[in-house]
């Protein structure tokens, strides 16, 4: 481009001091510069094209390496949540022993209670019965050997 402005400056100066010159050489001068814009415009659309293929082929890679960090994410998703679910499971069976075992000793306690409240009251139906009978032997009429007046 620049060896074509060299030109039409050359050509310029001498159509000015020339009066014979041909106008045809600076047209013919101008369709070089429109060919040489053509090739610059197609080197340019060519590049462009090259870069769009490279972008295009840029994004696919970047996708491909979004979708594998995906896969990824959600594989560790997926353990993290069978190990929640594991240690869940396992707190939830420790707490149903943990409960079992209260309600065996609840139950156990029950009984105790209950047989000590039935001893209790056997022991006090046995006092009770020794304290009547006691009282009734008290109370016993012997009567005396006195003679009747009559």
């Amino acid at each position: 481009m620049e060896a074509l402005l060299s030109q039409f400056s050359l050509l310029s100066n001498q159509a000015l001091k020339d009066k014979n010159f041909d106008p045809s050489k600076i047209e013919d001068l101008m369709k070089l510069y429109e060919i040489e814009a053509y090739n610059s415009w197609a080197a340019m659309e060519t590049q462009l094209q090259k870069e769009v293929e490279e972008a295009e082929i840029s994004m696919k890679d970047a996708e491909i390496h979004l979708n594998s960090v995906m896969e990824n994410a959600m594989e560790e998703f997926r353990c993290f949540e069978e190990e929640l679910n594991r240690t869940a499971k396992a707190e939830l069976d420790s707490l149903l022993r943990l409960a079992d075992g209260a309600k065996k000793m609840g139950n156990s306690m029950e009984n105790a209670a209950t047989l000590a409240s039935k001893k209790y009251m056997e022991a006090a139906l046995a006092s009770a019965k020794a304290s009547m009978k006691s009282a009734w032997k008290g109370l016993s009429f012997n009567p005396p050997n006195k003679v009747h007046p009559s």
